[in-house]
């Protein structure tokens, strides 16, 4: 059950603080005081959407906070913070912030967590009902999730939700891969063309350096042989060669060292010069010996280097490392598409195998569901006569489906009838506006009974009846409130009366601006505000004491 609601900055609500209590709460006020504001604070922590214009103060961040405090038993909310490791226990704190620049965040128990999992918790604390819910009545998924709560049997019906998400994506993964195939056939002998040339080619690692560097020797071999004869002719072949030359220099230094001492020096500088120039006079000529032309050599050169330059342009490569990068990429790409048939093979069977567990599952179903239409048909029945609804009756038709959907193989379709003697049709064609409250109401009181559900708000069903009708709706929400919390908002004294407590909501006015509040009422209190709902802003002594009558029954 909600313990306690607190806001802050949203909409028209400054500050507020709403601590309902067990049974059945009431809310009423003046039409446009804030009643719906305070629906809409109670969203938020449902996981309901919202941008920075809710915002009453732009320049800070509205905040809202429930406490809940929950059973034991309630096994469904117990597993959701089992399986989203959030901490376990019997009270639970749902936070939402919107800062100004519209941004939102959610806690559960002041863990951070998506507004996805706030909101699949929130649909396990709280059910809200309004006027606008009765569009659903039509809606085959709604119907369904009716006749399964008088079933007994969610764990089933999960299952089969579970195991056709499974076969549904399994099922487009499937789809993918047979369009990945379809295009990989197209292209696979191209593939396998392009990974034999570069097989064919047997490219190596610094090939085209060291090939590069032997085609210019033997391009040039001839301007190279010319050039390291003179320079050996200089060195040493002349009769005025270099090496000629520093032997006769050395020989007059020789001779003037007992004359002068510094001339070691220089002497000695000048040996090693001349050791030096015979050793690279025969690396020249050991240089010349080693070149040759050879034209056939210089045409294979040519063009090994021509079929490595087309490949690279063909692949856009600049280096042979390049190459052999890419010639590994594609026996990859070419691995892959090769393998794609036992892939897709695996993904097949796992598509059937879903298929075959959904069929399984979905045909349990049927049998249990077909068991539940007389209970459900009859509760509800009930339920519309307590509301004033003698005449109505609910019939439930049910086919089996070809193939399964998410919610099995069942087809259900809820009709009415709201008068002895009328055929049953769908709600919308054979009820008026205050019978289809009714009807929902009948719907959601039944099926309340059998889910563990602690919080249930209702908001402004009572459009469209009356008098003893309106009794009727407060006696059903107050025989509800035995078993749940409930919260009503309303409009009408006959549903008001019913009450434990009752809060009103009503607009303060200052110099600066218009607020929301809400308080609780006191015993003397709830007479002078059901008077008001009765005959206006002024009640008369009739009405205050109607207003005590109906807070008697």
């Amino acid at each position: 059950m909600l313990v306690k609601l607190t806001v802050t900055n949203y909409a028209l609500i400054d500050s507020l603080e709403f601590v309902p209590g067990q049974g059945m709460n009431i809310i009423t006020g003046e039409t446009g005081a804030g009643k719906s504001i305070l629906l809409g604070a109670i969203s938020l922590i449902l996981g309901q959407r919202a941008d920075s214009d809710s915002l009453l103060d732009k320049s800070r961040k509205c905040v809202v906070e429930g406490e809940f405090r929950i059973r034991k038993k309630n096994s469904a909310v117990f597993e959701f913070l089992k399986r989203e490791s959030l901490d376990l226990s019997d009270t639970i704190l749902l936070r939402r912030e919107i800062n100004p620049e519209g941004k939102s965040r959610a806690f559960i128990n002041d863990t951070p967590v998506n507004l996805g999992m706030q909101k699949e918790l929130g649909s396990l604390l709280v059910e809200i009902h309004s006027q606008h819910e009765t569009l659903l009545l039509n809606q085959g998924r709604f119907q369904l999730s009716v006749l399964d709560a008088f079933s007994g049997k969610p764990d089933l019906v999960e299952k089969v939700q579970s195991l056709y998400a499974g076969w549904k994506n399994t099922s487009a993964s499937l789809e993918k891969i047979l369009e990945e195939e379809k295009h990989a056939a197209a292209e696979h002998d191209y593939i396998v063309f392009q990974v034999n040339e570069l097989r064919e080619a047997n490219l190596k690692e610094n090939e085209q350096q060291s090939l590069e560097e032997e085609e210019q020797r033997l391009t040039h071999a001839g301007e190279i042989t010319a050039g390291l004869a003179e320079a050996s002719e200089a060195m040493d072949g002349s009769q005025d060669n270099i090496i000629t030359g520093t032997g006769h220099i050395i020989s007059l230094l020789n001779g003037l060292i007992k004359y002068h001492p510094a001339i070691q020096e220089v002497l000695s500088r000048l040996q090693s010069i001349h050791v030096e120039m015979k050793d690279i006079s025969g690396e020249i000529q050991s240089i010349r010996d080693k070149i040759t032309a050879d034209p056939e050599r210089l045409q294979q050169i040519n063009d090994r280097l021509n079929q490595i330059y087309r490949l690279q342009k063909k692949h856009h490569a600049t280096t042979i490392e390049e190459l052999i990068v890419l010639e590994e990429k594609m026996q990859q790409k070419l691995d892959s598409l090769e393998n794609m048939a036992h892939k897709i093979a695996g993904v097949r069977k796992d598509c059937d195998d879903y298929f075959r567990r959904l069929t399984e599952s979905a045909a349990a179903l049927p049998d249990a569901r077909k068991k539940a239409v007389p209970v459900a048909e009859n509760a509800i029945r009930k339920m519309l006569s307590m509301l004033g609804m003698p005449s109505a009756a609910c019939k439930i038709s049910h086919e089996i489906l070809n193939e399964p959907l998410s919610s099995g193989v069942d087809k259900i379709r809820f009709l009415f009838s709201a008068n002895k003697g009328v055929d049953y049709s769908d709600i919308s064609r054979v009820a008026s506006g205050g019978e289809l409250s009714r009807v929902m109401l009948a719907i959601k009181s039944s099926v309340a009974k059998l889910m563990d559900l602690p919080t249930i708000i209702f908001d402004e069903i009572d459009t469209g009846v009356s008098g003893e009708t309106a009794l009727r709706v407060g006696q059903v929400m107050q025989q509800l409130s035995q078993s749940h919390q409930v919260l009503a908002i309303t409009h009408l004294p006959q549903i008001a009366g019913k009450g434990r407590e009752h809060f009103t909501v009503y607009k303060e006015v200052t110099e600066k601006r218009t607020f929301s509040r809400i308080r609780k009422l006191n015993g003397e209190e709830r007479v002078v505000e059901i008077a008001r709902m009765l005959s206006g802003n002024r009640p008369t002594a009739i009405a205050l004491e109607n207003a005590k009558e109906l807070l008697q029954h």
